[in-house]
């Protein structure tokens, strides 16, 4: 357990879906945790699950499919190395050049922590979000997943600090 926190709920999985609003459009969804400021909860991340779309497979074309989750509303895809960006995951085909579908290709952060990790992040305001964008594809194409964690309670000064840290880093 962290400290200053102290756990009030038990493993908790929340589902979400987000698909593109249209091919090759950047969307974004939000997740509503029902935290409550004034018991200064937050939500503490054991793990996630992102489950991107495939790409089309198109002769000749690259495509892709990306998703992201973020503890704070972004205008563009984010990278694992934003501080407020919890996972990301990225289905391609390299196909330019080839006179068939390409090449798969798979790459995704760390879905599950190792054991000797306690959390792999804390969600301290009300919403966690959820982007997806394709690239080259002739269908919409999106994300659904789950976020496994639990409820926990902050003393005032780690509440503030966690706050404050997350929406500076937005």
């Amino acid at each position: 357990m962290p400290a200053g926190l102290k756990q009030t709920s038990s493993l908790v999985s929340i589902g979400f879906s987000v698909p593109e609003t249209a091919a090759n459009t950047f969307t974004q969804g939000s997740v509503d945790l029902n935290l409550s400021p004034l018991d200064q909860e937050v939500f503490v991340v054991l793990a996630i699950n992102l489950d991107v779309d495939n790409p089309d497979a198109i002769a000749g074309l690259d495509t892709r499919v990306r998703a992201g989750l973020t503890t704070t509303s972004q205008t563009a895809m984010p990278s694992l190395a934003d501080s407020n960006c919890l996972a990301r995951a990225t289905h391609a085909i390299q196909a330019a050049g080839f006179v068939d579908g390409g090449v798969g290709f798979v790459n995704q952060a760390l879905e599950t922590p190792p054991s000797t990790v306690e959390y792999i992040g804390i969600i301290a305001t009300n919403d966690f979000f959820v982007q997806t964008e394709g690239t080259g594809n002739n269908a919409i194409k999106g994300v659904s997943g789950k976020v496994y964690g639990y409820r926990a309670r902050a003393n005032a000064d780690i509440y503030a600090a966690l706050v404050q840290s997350e929406v500076l880093s937005a």
